[in-house]
């Protein structure tokens, strides 16, 4: 029989989360989930409940989703913070976006920005040495040093795109 539950606490023991339920009263259920997602829910979220065939075994098997926004053929992994509001998401959209905590700003793609901007630096290095072959031609002294620019800080290199 599979009947709701309150989650009210949960504990890791032994690489297993043990959580604390109101069905009927105070329970202690092991919880079942998709491989590889590690999830800790907030207390008072609303969960399936589930008896098995082991008497004494009984298994959280879901949860109740009130933060429900994917349209069709979508995917979105949220965080919630302690009071249910949303803390942050990855959502995968049908129109093959990512959006990563939101959608105000855009992220890049860092080698073609580099290449770019490397590229900018050469033809501004190349603009000086002209400028100062014009100013000593006209007899002035003009000292050019080459800008350069370090982008290595800016690339984040945790995360991947095409």
């Amino acid at each position: 029989m599979m009947t709701f539950s309150k989650i009210r606490s949960s504990i890791i023991e032994s690489g297993f989360r043990i959580l604390k339920v109101d069905q009927w009263g105070v329970k202690t259920v092991n919880e079942v989930s998709s491989f590889g997602d590690d999830s800790h829910p907030i207390s008072n979220m609303t969960a399936l409940y589930a008896d098995t065939s082991e008497t004494g075994e009984p298994v959280i098997i879901g949860y109740i989703n009130k933060n429900q926004l994917a349209d069709v053929g979508e995917k979105r992994i949220y965080s919630l913070k302690e009071d249910g509001s949303i803390s942050t998401f990855i959502w995968l959209k049908n129109d093959g976006k990512i959006e990563l905590g939101g959608n105000n700003d855009n992220a890049i793609r860092y080698q073609k920005l580099d290449d770019s901007l490397q590229s900018q630096k050469t033809l501004i290095n190349a603009e000086l040495l002209k400028i100062q072959t014009a100013i000593a031609g006209l007899g002035g002294a003009y000292a050019k040093i080459d800008i350069s620019i370090n982008t290595s800080s800016a690339k984040i290199n945790e995360i991947k795109t095409l």
